[in-house]
C-alpha cells in the first residue's frame, strides 16, 4: 500500500518466510498495515521455533533409542548413529512444523474480539488437544536432557542392582537343580564310603591279628586267612559297587557340569540385561522421579503454552485491515466464479441454520442442457407429426398402394 496517507513498509525475505509458516497470504500481507505485518511474522516464528524445538527433541530421543546399551554412566559417542538421528530428527521437526502450520492456520479468527467466548473455545478444543500432545511429545526428551547427568547416576545405581538382583535370581533357580544331582551322588558316595569304612576296618583288624595285637598269637594263621578273605569280599564289593553305578554317576556328573555351564552362561549375561535399562522410557521415568512432580509438570506445561499460544492468539485476535481484505478478496473471489451464499437460509434437522450455496456456473450449464433437451423433445415431437401428415395425405392420394405395400412387407402364409 503507498498512499499519501499510509506507506507499508517494504518487507524482507525472513519475514515473507514467518507469513508463509503461519499461512499468512502475501499479497495481502504487503497490502495490509505494519501490526498485521509483524503479527503474522511473530506467528510464524512461534511455529518455526517449535519445528525446531521438535526437531532436536526428536533427534535427541531417536539417539537415545538407536544408541548401543551400556552402562548409564560410560556411554560414548557414535557418529552413524548420530547422523541417522540427525535425519530422523530433522524428518520430525518437519512433521510437527506442517502440524503446527496447520493447526494454526484453520484457527479462525473467533468472533473478532479479544474476548475468547465459549463457542470460540469449543470450536478450538480438537486443535487445543492436538497442540498439548504435541508438546508432550518435545518437553519429554528436553527433560531428560536436562537432567541428564542425574538420570546418569541413577540408572547406574539402578543397573547394578539389576545386576546383583538378575545374579542372585539365577543362582536361585540353577542351584535347586543343582542340588536334586547332588542329593542323588551324595546316596552313591554315602554307600560307597560305608564299603569303604568297612574295608578299612577289615584291613586294621587283619594288621592287628599279624601282629598279634588282637589278643591272639601273632601270625597268619586260619583267623588272619578268614580276616583277609574278608577284606577282599569288601574291596570286590566295592568294585562291584563302582561298575554298576559308573553309567548313573556319570549321567549324572555330565548333568551337573552342563548345568553348572548354563548358569556360568546365564551370569555372563547380568551386563547386558543391566544394560538394557538404558533406554528412553526408563530414562523419562526418572526424570519424573528426580525432577519431581511440579518441577515435571512446570516444563510440561511451558511447552504447552509455547505450542498452544498462537491458537490462543488467533482467538484473541481483532479484526484488522488485513483480515476485511482478505474477506473482501474471497468474497471477490466467490462472485468471480459465480459462487452465492446466502446466510442462515434454513435450519437443519437439529434446528441449526445453515446457508444455501449456490453455484451460478453449474445452475447455468443445467438449465441449457435442461432447455436443449426439452427443446429436441418437442421438435421430434414436430417431426413425428409432420410425417405423419404427410402419410395420411399420400394414403387419401391411393390407398391401394398403401395396402399392396403392406402385404408386401407381411409374411406370406405358405412361409407361415
Amino acid at each position: 500500500m503507498n498512499t499519501d496517507l499510509y506507506v507499508t513498509p517494504k518487507s524482507s525475505r525472513l519475514m515473507r518466510f514467518f507469513w508463509s509458516a503461519s499461512g499468512g497470504d502475501r499479497y495481502i500481507l504487503e497490502r495490509a498495515t505494519y501490526s498485521d505485518q509483524v503479527k503474522y511474522m511473530c506467528l510464524g516464528g512461534i511455529i518455526v521455533a517449535t519445528g525446531v524445538m521438535a526437531a532436536f527433541a526428536g533427534g535427541y530421543a531417536f539417539y537415545t533409542i538407536f544408541d548401543s546399551r551400556g552402562s548409564a554412566i560410560d556411554n560414548d559417542f557414535h557418529l552413524g548413529t548420530a547422523v541417522i538421528s540427525a535425519v530422523f530428527g530433522c524428518l520430525w521437526g518437519l512433521m510437527i512444523f506442517n502440524l503446527d502450520r496447520f493447526i494454526v492456520s484453520s484457527t479462525g479468527k473467533g468472533d473478532g474480539t479479544e474476548a475468547i467466548t465459549w463457542e470460540e473455545f469449543r470450536g478450538a478444543i480438537p486443535r487445543i488437544i492436538m497442540g498439548a500432545i504435541i508438546a508432550l511429545t518435545i518437553s519429554k526428551p528436553v527433560e531428560i536432557r536436562m537432567f541428564k547427568s542425574e538420570i546418569d547416576a541413577k540408572l547406574h545405581e539402578e543397573q547394578l542392582k539389576l545386576r546383583k538382583d538378575y545374579e542372585t535370581r539365577t543362582r536361585i533357580n540353577y542351584d535347586d537343580r543343582l542340588k536334586l544331582i547332588q542329593g542323588e551322588l551324595d546316596k552313591f558316595e554315602v554307600e560307597r564310603d560305608g564299603l569303604k569304612s568297612r574295608i578299612t576296618k577289615s584291613e586294621q583288624e587283619l594288621t592287628d591279628q599279624l601282629q598279634g595285637r588282637a589278643g591272639a598269637p601273632a601270625g597268619d594263621g586260619k583267623l588272619s586267612q578268614a580276616l583277609r578273605n574278608v577284606k577282599d569280599k569288601l574291596e570286590n564289593d566295592l568294585l562291584s559297587l563302582d561298575e554298576k553305578n559308573k553309567p548313573r554317576v556319570d549321567s549324572l556328573m555330565a548333568d551337573k557340569q552342563k548345568l553348572i555351564q548354563e548358569m556360568d552362561n546365564e551370569l555372563g549375561k547380568n551386563e547386558t540385561v543391566a544394560n538394557g535399562l538404558d533406554g528412553l522410557l526408563e530414562r523419562i521415568k526418572l526424570s519424573h522421579e528426580i525432577a519431581g512432580f511440579w518441577i515435571s509438570l512446570f516444563i510440561t506445561l511451558l511447552f504447552m503454552s509455547i505450542e498452544l499460544t498462537p491458537i490462543f492468539f488467533k482467538l484473541m485476535l481483532i479484526k484488522s485491515p488485513y483480515d476485511f481484505l482478505k474477506d473482501n478478496i474471497e468474497e471477490l473471489m466467490k462472485a468471480e466464479h459465480g459462487i452465492h451464499v446466502e446466510s442462515n437460509y434454513y435450519k437443519d434437522k437439529k434446528g441449526q441454520a445453515r446457508d444455501l450455496i449456490t453455484y451460478l456456473p453449474k445452475e447455468k450449464v443445467i438449465l441449457e442442457k435442461k432447455e436443449l433437451h426439452d427443446v429436441q423433445k418437442r421438435l421430434t415431437q414436430y417431426a413425428i407429426s409432420k410425417y405423419e401428415d404427410e402419410m395420411k395425405r399420400r394414403i387419401d392420394a391411393n390407398p391401394e398402394e398403401f395396402i399392396r405395400v403392406q402385404e408386401k412387407l407381411l409374411p406370406s402364409t405358405n412361409e407361415s
